[in-house]
């Protein structure tokens, strides 16, 4: 019995046996990626079926597809909304990989047109599209990552950016001869066109944190790696900081969605059933949960809005599972001939959805179809996402961003370990390709041109000589001017830099100078991000009252030459300075600071004063004083090259606090004073009405001290708007000792100018902006009241052109249109108040050279 038993079972294991090799044996398996066949964009969730069947499959976010049978199908049917249904042969029993191809109906959802004279118009009232939306929108608070108590996850990022749609013939031009190593190629309908040339990628790997009570991020960089150029007009590191501005995060969780310096409006905004049109295009249900595709589109295609997909799960929590965004060719968005955005989710351990994978790709350039322009893309890839794990406070310790120190030195085992995304690994030969182009002699050349015309200096060794822009000015003092100047730089060392200049006017025949000398303490320049030095400086030069004594290097240049009005008011300005800088990486920082100054009037400027009623000239007023600049500018992120720096805009506010401690009897001093002086500089954004950078600022100055050393405010007698100047305000109108002011500039974004039929090609943007400013001056500070101080200068009739304040604010608005030509902004500007002083304007037109994007 035994013996039987035995023999069934050994029988039984052979027939299982060969009737499971049989099964897989004749199993057919279909793979591959399916795209559209107009850019090469991978289309997720398309249906894929073998036909006559139920056995279907979808693809992911990035379009790939995988489908098995052991029945013996010989055709493969593909459809998708919108896009032709196609049938393939396939050969049963076998794996293969099917590349597939989709082309979209002769209508795309986003060119629909809605006639009152055959359908009714589109409401959101009774729309099930917009009653979906409106749940999503209720739900957002608990499916972001913000809802749980703690979250951690490991983070890969590659950022590429290259030339694009580069014809043939320039391919081939004598220039690129020796670059051909440097081209890509790929499909000539995709985004970017055929030929591209890659010219910098980064990738980075990151252990990210976050707690919510109390609220915590910490990023530990464990790697970055980045394409390096070796020249003065590039900060390696920089570079990648710029680049990620214009590629930021994408939470489509936030009502705002900000891309270079535009904030778009997310379609799951608390007000996207305002500006957006939602249609429900199909259901998923072979995805778990089951979805509803639904797109979208903008109800005004010039307006920051997107058009595209969502999909939302269908298990009464109304997450965003995937979505695909993108940006239409009207949008008034300067450079950007096309934007698109992928997004892709997956469950946590309680069942909530965080953004897994993400992908950005922007095609900038001067035309909005065709011509050579800049391609960027940007990958993020999220793993081992953890809810809920507390991490011990010391986790969180410190700054928010910290680099590990040996973050850029990194093993190519290293990265290939850690390199989560396929596509990225296609691409490490750019490291290889521009460490070649960086040592030919030609390409050096090129980034000398650059630095020349985008800097200003040319590179001579371990020199650089200039600013061009300030080799020729003139004024009515000087006359015709010239100025030859220049600088170490760190090739010369990296703690001990000079910097000077030397002038000369033709007409007063006097020579000006600059000389200083730096020392750095980091050991790695003057001008890195922390910055830590100390500096002497001694400077002769001319000054427009009330302009030299805010700035270190008054930047003559050609252009600010043109003024209108008198302006015959000048000083010789002698200055003696030490200061010592340090900052700090929470981006707070002091500078410590000693100046004497010495100011001599020039031109028709005479300083004068009454003793017993007789006038009395003063040769120079000369004050000694110490200084302390306090400033805080959290989350602050800027463009710095190797000897300069250009911050980038956020919303973020930046606080400034001066305070300087006038001595007399030191050095020379004249006079005790104390003078205070703050600021809060920030953006605001309001999604589609625009944005406003506001400047709020007041002083005071304590003590007796002379006009010169008043506040001059600062006035504009140029034809150029500036924003921070009054550009209807004569030089030297008005002196305070204790004053505020507010500044607002407000750009509409074309909210107006959008709607207006032929007006809205042009994609013009409206500006309006207004500058208050309230002060005085005690009757200590005062000419009028007290003799015995310097008396306010008078023009050419005897008249006197310099005023304190009464009690209404000087006020000057403007309202103004930019981007025209996609470079000029032009104002006209109204002045409000105090009309009566001479030589003054009610109205003015100023312009402005303006990029944006």
């Amino acid at each position: 019995m035994i013996d039987i038993q035995k023999k069934s079972f050994c029988v039984l294991t052979v027939l299982v046996f060969l009737f499971t090799f049989q099964a897989a044996a004749q199993r057919t398996v279909i793979s591959g990626t399916i795209t559209n066949i107009k850019d090469r964009s991978a289309i997720p969730y398309v249906t894929v079926l073998f036909k006559g069947s139920k056995i279907m499959a979808r693809t992911d976010i990035d379009g790939k597809y995988e489908i098995s049978t052991t029945e013996p199908y010989t055709q493969l049917q593909v459809e998708y909304i919108g896009f032709k249904t196609r049938f393939f042969p396939v050969v049963a029993g076998q794996s293969q990989v099917l590349n597939i191809k989709l082309q979209e109906e002769s209508q795309n959802l986003s060119e629909v047109k809605i006639s009152s004279n055959k359908k009714a118009p589109y409401k959101n009232k009774g729309n099930p599209a917009v009653e979906l939306i409106r749940k999503v929108i209720e739900h957002k608070s608990m499916n972001r990552l913000e809802s749980a108590d703690a979250v951690q996850y490991q983070q890969y990022d590659w950022m590429q950016f290259s030339l694009s749609n580069l014809s043939e013939k320039f391919k081939n031009k004598k220039l690129f001869r020796k670059y051909q190593f440097l081209f890509d190629q790929q499909d000539s309908s995709a985004i970017g066109g055929k030929n591209i040339l890659p010219i910098y990628l980064r990738e980075r790997f990151s252990q990210n944190y976050y707690r919510k009570n109390p609220e915590k991020t910490k990023v530990i960089m464990l790697a970055d790696k980045h394409v390096n150029f070796d020249n003065g007009l590039v900060d390696n590191n920089a570079i990648g900081n710029y680049f990620e501005r214009m590629y930021a995060d994408v939470n489509i969780y936030d009502n705002n969605i900000i891309f270079t310096n535009s904030q778009f409006l997310s379609p799951i905004a608390a007000s996207a059933p305002t500006f957006y049109k939602f249609f429900i295009t199909d259901t998923i249900r072979t995805s778990k949960p089951n979805l509803i595709e639904l797109s979208f589109v903008p109800r005004n295609k010039n307006a920051l809005l997107f058009e595209g997909k969502i999909y939302i799960t269908m298990d009464g929590k109304y997450a965003v599972q995937n979505a695909f965004l993108k940006t239409g060719k009207d949008v008034n968005i300067n450079f950007v001939r096309a934007m698109e955005v992928k997004l892709n989710f997956e469950k946590d351990s309680l069942g909530k959805f965080y953004l897994s994978k993400s992908h950005l790709l922007v095609d900038f350039g001067l035309g909005s179809d065709g011509g050579r322009g800049f391609k960027g893309e940007r990958t993020v890839v999220i793993k081992d996402y953890k809810t809920n794990v507390m991490q011990p406070d010391a986790i969180y310790k410190g700054e928010s961003l910290v680099v590990v120190p040996e973050a850029e030195s990194r093993s190519d085992q290293f990265w290939a370990n850690n390199r989560l995304d396929t596509l990225a690994k296609e691409k490490i030969k750019i490291y290889r390709n521009m460490d070649s182009l960086g040592q030919m002699k030609s390409f050096k050349r090129l980034m000398d041109v650059a630095s020349i015309l985008f800097i200003g200096y040319k590179k001579y060794g371990k020199t650089e000589v200039g600013p061009i822009y300030s080799f020729y000015s003139f004024n009515n003092l000087e006359g015709f001017r010239l100025r030859f100047g220049g600088r170490t730089t760190t090739d010369f060392s990296k703690r001990f830099y000079f910097d000077t200049y030397a002038a000369y006017g033709f007409k007063d025949e006097k020579m000006k100078g600059y000389l200083s000398a730096a020392y750095a303490f980091n050991n790695k320049s003057i001008y890195t991000f922390p910055q830590s030095f100390i500096r002497a400086s001694f400077q002769r030069d001319v000054d427009i009252p009330g302009d030299g004594a805010k700035n270190i290097i008054p930047e003559d240049n050609f252009i600010a030459s043109f003024k209108r009005g008198e302006n015959n008011q000048f000083l010789y300005s002698d200055y003696y300075r030490v200061n010592y800088m340090q900052e700090y990486s929470n981006h707070f920082s002091f500078n410590l600071g000693f100046k004497k100054w010495a100011q001599t009037p020039a031109g028709s400027l005479i300083f004068a004063n009454y003793v017993a009623n007789k006038a009395v000239l003063t040769d120079r007023v000369i004050s000694s004083e110490f200084s302390l600049d306090l400033r805080y500018a959290p989350f602050e992120k800027f463009y710095q090259g190797k000897t300069f720096r250009e911050r980038i805009i956020e919303k973020y506010p930046v606080f400034n606090l001066n305070y300087s401690r006038g001595i007399k009897g030191l050095f020379g001093g004249q006079y005790n004073y104390h003078n205070i002086m703050g600021s809060i500089d920030k953006r605001f954004y309001m999604s589609q009405f625009g944005r406003s950078d506001v400047r709020l600022e007041g002083g005071y100055i304590a003590g007796k001290v002379p006009f010169p050393l008043l506040d001059i405010h600062r006035a504009n007698q140029s034809y150029s708007y500036q924003i921070y100047a009054y550009n209807l305000m004569n030089f030297m109108e008005f002196v305070s000792d204790h004053y505020v002011s507010l500044n607002i500039d407000h750009n509409f974004n074309g909210l107006i100018l959008n709607r207006i039929p032929l007006i809205k090609k042009l994609k013009l943007r409206e500006y309006i902006t207004f500058k208050g400013l309230y002060g005085g001056l005690r009757k200590e500070n005062d000419p009028n009241q007290d003799a015995s101080l310097l008396q306010f200068p008078v023009n050419g009739d005897g008249v006197k052109t310099t005023y304190s304040l009464g009690k209404l604010p000087y006020i000057e608005g403007s309202i103004g249109i930019g981007n025209i030509f996609k470079v000029v902004r032009l104002d006209l500007v109204r002045r409000f108040n105090y009309l009566d002083n001479p030589g003054i304007s009610k109205y003015g037109l100023r312009a402005k050279v303006q990029f944006e994007f």
